[in-house]
């Protein structure tokens, strides 16, 4: 009978620690369950902003196809300009700065 018992008293050790580990490595399981997840949500985010840049590209690639795309694209970049075309430049009006004339006290607090 004592036999038996200590035969049971193991038993339920062993079971416990295979609990505890299978228990270990389901938790792990999960841990990295998320971690594929929130990978998965970062890379359908990057693909999205590919795809963004990607239209963005395309439409500058078709605006460039054409005459007038690659005419504006050379102004703004090498500052050409067609013949006969004149440059503007506009000049903001002068602000005038009223001039006072300090007191005599305030010209003696100044030299210190």
């Amino acid at each position: 009978m004592r036999a038996k018992q200590m035969r049971q008293g193991i038993l339920i050790g062993i079971t416990v620690l295979v609990a505890c580990w299978l228990m270990w490595l389901i938790w792990g399981l999960i841990g990295k369950a998320q971690i594929a997840v929130s990978e998965a949500r970062d890379a359908q985010r990057q693909y999205k902003e590919l795809e963004g840049r990607k239209q963005s590209l395309e439409a500058n690639l078709s605006a460039l196809n054409t005459d007038r795309g690659r005419d504006a694209v050379m102004r703004t970049t090498f500052g050409v300009a067609k013949p006969g075309e004149e440059v503007v430049v506009v000049v903001p009006p002068a602000t005038a700065t009223p001039t006072t004339t300090s007191s005599w006290w305030q010209r003696i607090l100044n030299w210190f």
